[in-house]
C-alpha cells in the first residue's frame, strides 16, 4: 500500500451521533428490555437484557431465541431474532461481549480506548443496522471448507438493510436473504444480509438478487466497505470467500444451521472453551452454564449505575479517503 493511498480530512461542521442509546420500545416483540450500566463511550459501559415475562436477566448470546416463533408461524419463511449492536450511520463499535458473564453489549476496545470505526467516504460509520443472531457461533476450532479458515469466535453478524433506523439493544425480526464470506485478518467472518420483516421493502426482497433491484448499489458498497474498512488503520484490504460473490438465501441458511450446531456444542459444554475466551453463563438453558437469578442480578449490580453518555473526541467524525485503484488485492 503506497503512503498516499489513504488520507484523512475532517469534513464535519456539526457532530452527528456516534451511536444511538438503547430504547426498549425498539424491541418489536416487547418481551425484552435493556438495562444500562456505566457510561456510554467509556470502558465501563454495559447494556444488559431483561426478560419482562420472567423478570430475569438473560444473555443476548445464549438465552434469546434464534428463531422468532411469532413471525415464523405466520408463513413458511424462517424469521430470526436479530440483536442490533450498531445503528446505521453511527461508528461506535458496539458488540455483544463474549467474555463477560451474561454477555452485555459493550463498546469494543482498541489501544485501551473505546473503538470507533473510520468513516470511509462517502459514508459515516456503518451502512446498515448491524448486529448478530443469538444462539449461533463461528467456532474458532473449525476450518470452514469454503473459506479454508477458522471461525472468529463470534455469533453470526447481520447487516440489516431495511429503511428504518434501529438503536443499540433493539431486537428485531429479520428475514435472511444472502451472505458475504468475509475473511477478516485470516478468520471466517460471515456477514448475513437481512431485512426487518416489518420494513416496507421486506415483501419485495426475498433473495440476494432482489437487493440490487430495490436497493441499487448497496451490495457493491457493502462489499467495498468490508474490504477497506481497516485500511485507514494501516492494515491491508480484507479478503473474501466464494470468489468475492454473495451467497444466496439458501446458502445463508446453511451457514446459520451450521453455526447453530457449533453454538449448541459450546453451550452444553461439548466444545470446551475457557471462560476468559467465551462465557457460557446463561439463565434459561438448564445446563452447566446456567445460574440462578440472584447471581445474575448480582452480576448486573456490580457495575456502576448508568450515567449520561460521555463526550467523544471530534476526530471520530473525520473522513478517510481511499483510492481503491492504488490498493493491491
Amino acid at each position: 500500500m503506497s503512503s498516499d493511498s489513504v488520507s484523512t480530512k475532517s469534513r464535519m461542521t456539526s457532530q452527528p451521533p456516534v451511536s444511538s442509546e438503547p430504547k426498549s420500545s425498539d424491541n418489536e416483540n416487547k418481551r425484552f428490555e435493556v438495562v444500562e450500566r456505566g457510561q456510554l463511550h467509556t470502558l465501563n459501559y454495559r447494556c444488559y437484557f431483561k426478560d419482562l415475562q420472567t423478570q430475569q436477566f438473560v444473555s443476548p448470546f445464549h438465552d434469546i431465541p434464534l428463531i422468532n416463533k411469532e413471525h415464523t408461524s405466520k408463513g413458511n419463511t424462517a424469521v430470526y431474532n436479530m440483536i442490533v449492536e450498531v445503528p446505521r450511520w453511527t461508528n461506535a463499535k458496539m458488540e455483544i461481549n463474549k467474555q463477560l458473564k451474561l454477555n452485555p453489549i459493550v463498546q469494543d476496545i482498541k489501544n485501551g480506548k473505546p473503538r470507533f470505526v473510520h468513516n470511509i467516504f462517502p459514508y459515516h460509520g456503518y451502512l446498515w443496522n448491524y448486529g448478530a443472531l443469538p444462539q449461533t457461533w463461528e467456532d474458532p476450532n473449525h476450518v470452514d471448507s469454503d473459506t479454508q479458515t477458522t471461525g472468529d469466535n463470534d455469533p453470526l453478524d447481520v447487516c440489516e438493510i431495511g429503511t428504518k433506523l434501529h438503536s443499540t439493544g433493539s431486537i428485531i425480526p429479520v428475514k435472511i436473504v444472502g451472505v458475504l464470506g468475509l475473511i477478516d485478518e485470516g478468520e471466517t467472518d460471515w456477514k448475513l444480509i437481512g431485512i426487518d420483516i416489518n420494513d416496507k421493502l421486506a415483501p419485495k426482497i426475498n433473495d440476494i438478487q432482489d437487493v440490487e433491484q430495490h436497493l441499487p448499489g448497496l451490495l457493491e458498497a457493502t462489499h467495498n466497505w468490508f474490504k477497506y474498512y481497516k485500511v485507514p488503520t494501516g492494515k491491508p484490504p480484507n479478503k473474501f470467500a466464494l470468489y468475492e460473490q454473495y451467497g444466496d438465501r439458501r446458502y445463508a441458511l446453511k451457514v446459520i444451521e451450521e453455526t447453530r450446531k457449533y453454538w449448541l456444542k459450546l453451550a452444553n459444554g461439548e466444545t470446551k472453551v475457557e471462560q476468559k475466551i467465551c462465557s457460557i453463563v446463561n439463565t434459561t438453558l438448564n445446563n452447566n452454564g446456567t445460574i440462578q437469578q440472584k447471581e445474575a442480578e448480582q452480576i448486573v449490580d456490580e457495575n456502576e449505575q448508568y450515567k449520561e453518555a460521555a463526550a467523544v473526541d471530534v476526530t471520530v467524525h473525520d473522513l478517510s479517503y481511499i483510492d481503491q485503484k492504488r490498493m493491491y488485492n
